[in-house]
Formats: structure tokens, sequence, C-alpha cells
């Protein structure tokens, strides 16, 4: 992860391949409940371009377009990277959701619920460990932010969903806070709608096309990617370890929803069992099957550090240190 105080560009066409293989690790999270796409870009190092790249659509960018000035707008909006990126969440989505049937693998009467939660906590733990080294200096402080951070994942992983309105305003604030949950890493967008109990509302309304509904939620969804993800890149940029403490301890929190063995609480939503509490246990033994689990999804976040480490090395002695997260 990279010093958020220097500038970020947009990617090189070289860097296009593993900018989709981060959108399909991104889209294949979502899938799972409780595991959040922002996990998976801090896992990849690609946190910061994100971030970058969402804000990039600023209001110069929308005053160009609006003058039908596309030159301007590509040149001012991290379009290579957003492209990979997003066809890379779509690819991840369809082959989980109908290749892999991952849903299914997680279902709560799954025989391999516990191995692919296994495989997440690896990488979610992997992933905190990794960023802890980027962390300059330890002091009390960060520390006590890492507490927070930690006690605020945990906190909204254990709330209960409640009973909320259907009006359009309600429906744009589910919106907002939904999208800027899946940009935290640790917590899930749609575990967020299932506590404000409208994730079988606007699933269904999707499903059936019910623009009274989309209109607000795309909305909401809009404004708070574009707002929050300039909240967090302001925080990253002015206060880089401490908020690294905080978005650490986010996933050392949400560790607790994705451990492997838990007694769940379920309640079919539209037909399908969906998971609204987990209460996690440790066996007499473990299996050996969910340690190796655990082990690859470590060893997956390690491998992709060492990778994204070689390539800011190799980036930086082509085009020199500016070009590091390029």
């Amino acid at each position: 992860m990279s010093d958020a105080t220097e500038e970020i560009h947009d990617i090189r066409a070289k860097d296009a391949p593993y900018t989709v293989f981060s959108g399909f690790c991104m889209g294949s999270a979502d899938v799972v409940p409780g595991v959040s796409g922002g996990t998976m870009a801090v896992a990849l190092g690609i946190y910061h371009q994100l971030l970058a790249a969402i804000t990039s659509a600023n209001k110069e960018a929308v005053m160009s377009l609006l003058r039908f000035d596309l030159k301007k707008v590509f040149a001012t909006v991290h379009w290579r990277f957003l492209g990979a990126l997003l066809a890379g969440v779509a690819t991840g989505i369809v082959v989980m959701v109908k290749g892999v049937k991952l849903p299914e693998l997680i279902a709560p009467e799954s025989a391999h619920r516990t191995l692919v939660y296994a495989v997440f906590f690896g990488m979610v733990l992997g992933s905190a460990g990794t960023l802890s080294r980027h962390v300059s200096i330890w002091t009390p402080g960060r520390y006590g932010a890492l507490a927070l951070g930690a006690l605020f994942g945990f906190a909204v992983v254990n709330l209960v969903p409640v009973d909320t309105p259907t009006h359009p305003a309600f429906i744009f604030l589910c919106g907002a806070i939904a999208i800027c949950a899946m940009l935290l890493p640790g917590i899930s967008g749609s575990f967020i709608l299932l506590i404000l109990g409208k994730y079988a509302y606007i699933l269904g309304a999707l499903g059936k096309l019910e623009l009274m509904v989309i209109l607000p939620f795309v909305l909401g969804c809009a404004t708070g990617l574009l707002s929050f993800s300039r909240l967090l890149k302001w925080l990253l940029d002015r206060f880089h370890d401490t908020m690294l403490a905080t978005l650490i301890g986010l996933l050392v929190g949400s560790l607790w929803r994705i451990w492997p063995y838990q007694e769940l609480t379920v309640k079919v939503v539209r037909e399908k069992p969906r998971v609204l509490g987990a209460k996690p246990f440790f066996p007499e033994s473990l299996d050996p099957k969910v340690i190796v689990a655990l082990i690859v999804g470590i060893a997956f976040v390690i491998g992709l550090e060492v990778y994204a480490s070689r390539k800011a090395k190799a980036a930086a002695m082509d085009h020199g240190p500016a070009a590091e997260e390029a």
C-alpha cells in the first residue's frame, strides 16, 4: 500500500490485467455475506488507487462532459482503471454465482461453508498483518485508532436487522450508507442493507424494475460513493498512518463475522435462508482441512503483497519515483 500523499494517476495499459484480476476478487468477495469488496481492495494493494479513481470523477470532469469535451474527460477521469476494475467485478460476480455457485457453497446448510469461510478468514487476517507493516510508527494514538476501528467493525457486524420505512428518502439513505460500507474494509454493503431491513425489498425492486425504488437507491449510491470516497481520501492523505491503523482495526473487528465455526441464526428472505446472526465457537479439535484453508488464504495475500511490491519497484525503476503507483 503506497504512501497516500503521492499523487496517483490512471494506470497504464500493461497494468490492466492485474486491475481486472483485482476486480474479479472484489466481485467474488461481494458475493459472500459479511465480506467486503473494500477488504479485497486493501489485500490487493489497490485501495488508494480505487479512491483516487473514484474522486477523479470531479466537478471538472462533469463540466467537461456537459461541454462534450471528451478529450478533457478522459484526461481527468481514471477511465482505464475504472473500466478494467468494473469488468473484473462483473466477471467475478458472474463466475462465482453462475459457475462456481459460491452462494450455494456458503449456504447455511452447505458442507463446504466452513472451508470457504476459512479461506476468507485467512485472507482478512493476512491483510491486517501485511497492512500493519505500512504504518511507519505505532504510537499510543494509533493503537487507540486500531482499537476503535476494531470495536466499530465488531459492533456493525453484530447489529440486528430492524423494520424500516419504504419512503424514497429512506431508500436514498440506504443506498448512500450501503455504498459507503462497501468502501470500508471489513463491512459488507449487502449486510448493511439486511440490517436496515431493505435487502429483500431492494433486490425485489431490481428484479421487477420498479424505478420508484431503483432510482432513489442508485442516486443514494452515487451520492455516497462520490462524497464518502473523497472524505476517505482526504483522511488518508492527511492522517495516513492513523487512518491505516483504523482500517486494520475494521479488518480485525470483521473477523468475528467470518470465523469458520459459527452457530447461525437464519431467516428465510425471498424464499432463501439468510444468515442474520452468528455466534463463533472454537471446536474441540480443528479440522486439518480448515487449517489448510486458513493457510491458503494467508499465503494468497502474502503472495499478492510480494507481487505488488515487486511491481511497484519495477515501475519506479522504469519511470522514477513518481510512477511507483501509476
